[in-house]
C-alpha cells in the first residue's frame, strides 16, 4: 500500500514523502491518526495544496520542542530516594519520577518521550534522553541522591579526604624525625 505522509513519522518517512507500508499498518493506525493518506493522483494534488499549512505546523511544533529543549539540557534533575544498607535503593527511579521532578521545577513533559531503558536502581548522576521531535533529542542531566542529601556535600566530602591524608602524611612525618 503507497501512502502520502502528512507528518514526520520515526523510523518511516518525513512529511510529504511518499511510502510503501503493509496495508494493515496504513489502514488502521496512520490514515486514522492522519499521518498518512492514500497515494492518488487526486490526493497528491491535494496534498500539494495542504503541504504548506502542514510544513507550518510542522515547524511550530519543531520550534517548541526546541524551546523545551533549551530548558531540559539547562536543568539538573534532584531526585531523593530512601536508601538502604550500602546506599541500595528502595524500589527505583522511573520515567514518571522524573517528569514529576521536572514538573516541580516547572517543566511540563510527557513520560513517553523519557527515553529511559531501565528504571534507575543507584544513587548517582545520569544522563536521560528526551524524544521532543525527530530532530531534536536533549539530553536531562539526573541526579539520583539520599533523601537527606544536601547540595554540595559531595564536594566538602571530597575536599576532607584530600587534606586528611596531608594530615596523616604530616603526622607520619613528625614520627619519623623523632625516632
Amino acid at each position: 500500500m503507497k501512502l502520502i505522509l502528512r507528518a514526520d513519522v520515526d523510523n518511516l518517512g518525513r512529511l510529504g514523502q511518499v511510502v510503501k507500508v503493509k496495508p494493515g499498518y496504513g489502514r488502521n493506525y496512520l490514515i486514522p491518526q492522519g499521518l498518512a493518506m492514500m497515494a492518488t493522483q487526486s490526493n497528491q494534488k491535494a496534498f500539494e495544496v495542504e503541504r504548506k499549512k502542514l510544513q507550518a505546523k510542522m515547524d511550530a511544533v519543531k520550534a517548541e520542542a526546541m524551546t523545551l529543549a533549551e530548558k531540559l539540557t539547562a536543568a539538573e534533575v534532584v531526585i531523593r530516594v530512601r536508601t538502604g544498607e550500602a546506599d541500595r535503593l528502595y524500589g527505583s527511579v522511573t520515567a514518571a519520577a522524573i517528569v514529576d521532578a521536572l514538573a516541580e521545577m516547572g517543566i511540563e513533559m510527557d513520560k513517553r518521550k523519557l527515553d529511559l531503558d531501565e528504571p534507575i536502581r543507584a544513587l548517582g548522576l545520569y544522563t536521560v534522553e528526551a524524544k521532543l521531535h525527530a530532530d531534536v533529542r536533549p539530553e536531562i542531566t539526573v541526579r539520583v541522591v539520599k533523601h537527606d542529601w544536601v547540595p554540595g556535600q559531595e564536594e566538602a566530602e571530597a575536599q576532607e579526604q584530600a587534606e586528611a591524608p596531608e594530615a596523616d602524611d604530616a603526622g607520619k612525618a613528625e614520627q619519623e624525625e623523632t625516632a
